[in-house]
């Protein structure tokens, strides 16, 4: 096109001043670049240049994108509402035996993290979002999403639309209403018509769910202040359960320990259920008093991790033996069965606060310990310390070197338990703490450090001025089972317990990630099979001696009463099928390869009671190898 151009104003012989074939090319090239920068210029100048405006034409597009930004937002508030606050939920972390509710309450397929829950360890855990976190985690929910608005409508109009790859996006909760600003600039435009611009993009969106987290967490604040769920879990077990007590009679008593258990389930789920809450103070046992302005719901299921255990009975019944007073007191009637047992009951309870069609919802766990609720726990251990806080008495000067396996030193946080108080002494710099403890006998010294398993050593201050402290660093380790070189997929319990009792567990194949140090390891394995097999209901007779007739009683004289215990059918849903049990050493540089391969033997699969009790007796003798 250039070459005609100069042509057609009569300049000739471009061959002599090198305009042959390949100048041509050179020359295409050449405009080639120039569309591209032009095209480019223009997207530059159309975003930051131009000034921000739009047609009755562009309208339509920047309402559809909006509507894109509040639907996306909703479906962060809808998340956040139905998840106690969290879009994002928290790591999940598994429950144990001794505390089965694990980190996360499984409510109708979504993950309701607990604000208020027993780790598998015993210890105690919180997961309360503030409002900044929840306004947090739904601008970036939206963020992450707006590019998926769809604008082919548009695009099939003949219009070209360029969204900015980021958005910055902030949101303000108020009580009844929520803004979402998103600052991304949209530019839109025909090939043959005008353009827009506009950076910033306002929503707001009706919804209650300001209003509904400050009553939840004006719940929460009661429940963790006055553990009101535990003194109702206490009244329910002392109603609905035996407890202590004393029967008159020489027969004694007996109670189902599973019938007792269910009907504590069912009245915790009807008791929950009658739990209603007031701003003002009622006469009315199920009314609690709470700054609430919802409606307010609480729900327990017998479905849901619960632990009921009762020491003083065993698996099938609770007895209360009969006592005679004294020989010949029968003939008087002074025959009596005391009983006396003790609870240990842990129990989810989901609180759900409304307004409308809106549902804000989060778990506590309740917990019973010893009969007494959590609250009553503390204040025991407040009125028993009489101990004076070691604490307050650091006399003693203390030097303490942290190092790794390989000598090079280390920062860790520094604490020492004496007397079953622990004082933080502080946190080493470049390996090193200098600093006053108590003077203690046989205290204990605790280094922690992030990504190194903890270390306790015995350190006693009143003689020792000095110590070294060498920490195991942690690996995450994948866990696999293996029997005859074939890998085992099916459900399995792995515990290994090391030096001071520390253990770590996991169930397979839902977990098979764990995290360990080097060091001796007792390891214990349990597979386990999903089983028909069943218990058939049995009846069991127990007899007793108990006062033969008035006068028979008088003179001490007994006779033998027999009744009869109906054991009801019970399903067993695991049957033992390997495992086994062993000692090893693992070593650092083992677990640094990140697999740990776990040798293990396998049983026959019982198809009978007999073939499963034959198992658990094979079980003994099998024996567990590592491999890497």
């Amino acid at each position: 096109m250039i070459y005609k151009l100069i042509e057609r104003r009569g300049i000739k012989g471009m061959e002599k001043f090198g305009w042959n074939k390949r100048g041509q090319i050179g020359i295409y090239v050449i405009i080639a670049l120039l569309v591209v920068g032009v095209i480019l210029g223009y997207f530059i100048v159309s975003t930051y240049v131009l000034p921000e405006g739009v047609s009755a034409e562009f309208q339509p597009i920047y309402t559809q994108y909006e509507s894109c930004i509040k639907e996306k937002a909703e479906l962060a508030i809808s998340l956040a509402e139905s998840q106690g606050g969290w879009v994002e939920v928290p790591d999940y972390v598994p429950g144990s035996e001794f505390a089965p509710s694990s980190s996360q309450l499984n409510f109708l397929g979504f993950p309701v993290p607990y604000w208020y829950y027993i780790s598998n360890n015993g210890q105690q855990k919180e997961q309360v979002p503030t409002k900044s976190e929840i306004e947090e985690q739904i601008s970036t929910y939206v963020a992450e999403r707006i590019n998926e608005c769809d604008f082919e409508k548009y695009y099939g109009e003949g219009f070209f639309i360029n969204l900015s790859d980021r958005a910055e996006v902030k949101t303000t909760i108020n009580d009844n209403s929520i803004q979402i600003s998103v600052n991304a600039p949209l530019v839109v435009y025909k090939e043959k018509g005008g353009s827009a611009r506009r950076a910033s993009h306002n929503v707001e969106i009706t919804s209650n769910l300001g209003a509904l987290y400050k009553d939840a967490i004006s719940i929460y604040n009661k429940e963790k202040s006055e553990a009101f769920l535990e003194n109702y879990g206490v009244d329910i077990f002392r109603t609905y359960a035996p407890v202590d007590g004393v029967e008159l009679g020489c027969s004694g008593k007996v109670w189902k320990t599973r019938e007792v258990i269910n009907n504590l389930k069912q009245a915790i789920a009807a008791n929950m259920g009658a739990i209603k809450f007031a701003s003002s103070k009622e006469k009315d046992y199920f009314v609690v008093e709470a700054p609430v302005k919802n409606n307010v719901n609480l729900m327990y299921s017998p479905n849901w991790p619960t632990k009921i255990e009762i020491i003083g009975a065993n698996d099938e019944l609770m007895v209360a033996e009969p006592v005679g007073i004294q020989e010949g007191m029968g003939a008087m009637g002074f025959c009596y069965a005391p009983y006396h047992f003790v609870y240990n009951i842990y129990y989810p309870v989901l609180i759900q606060i409304s307004s409308g069609m809106e549902i804000f919802q989060f778990p506590v766990v309740v917990v019973i310990d010893r009969n007494m609720p959590r609250e009553g726990i503390y204040s025991e251990i407040m009125v028993e310390e009489a101990t004076p806080d070691v604490c307050a008495y650091l006399t003693q000067d203390v030097d303490i070197s942290v190092y790794d396996t390989k000598l090079n030193r280390l920062d860790a946080n520094i604490s020492y338990s004496c007397l079953n108080q622990i004082c933080n002494l502080g946190e080493t710099i470049d390996g090193r703490l200098v600093a006053k403890a108590p003077a203690c006998v046989n205290g204990i010294l605790i280094a922690k450090r992030d990504g190194y398993a903890d270390k306790k050593q015995v350190f006693s201050t009143n003689e020792e001025t000095s110590t070294e402290v060498i920490m195991d660093k942690e690996y995450n380790v994948e866990l696999e089972l293996e029997s005859g070189g074939k890998r085992v997929d099916d459900r399995a319990i792995v515990s290994f317990v090391g030096e001071g009792g520390r253990t770590i567990s996991s169930v397979l194949p839902e977990l098979r990630n764990i995290k360990i140090s080097e060091g001796f390891y007792n390891i214990s394995i349990y597979v386990y099979k999903n089983s028909t097999l069943v218990l058939p209901s049995t009846t069991k007779r127990q007899c007793t001696e108990v006062p033969k007739g008035a006068f028979g009683g008088f003179f001490g004289m007994t006779e033998e009463k027999c009744y009869d215990i109906e054991i009801p059918e019970t399903k067993i849903e695991g049957a033992l099928i390997g495992g086994g049990k062993g000692e090893i050493y693992l070593l650092e540089s083992d677990l640094e390869k990140g697999k740990l391969k776990l040798e293990i033997g396998m049983l026959p699969e019982p198809k009978s009671l007999n073939d499963l009790q034959n198992n658990f007796q094979l079980f003994e003798a099998l024996s567990v190898g590592v491999g890497y």
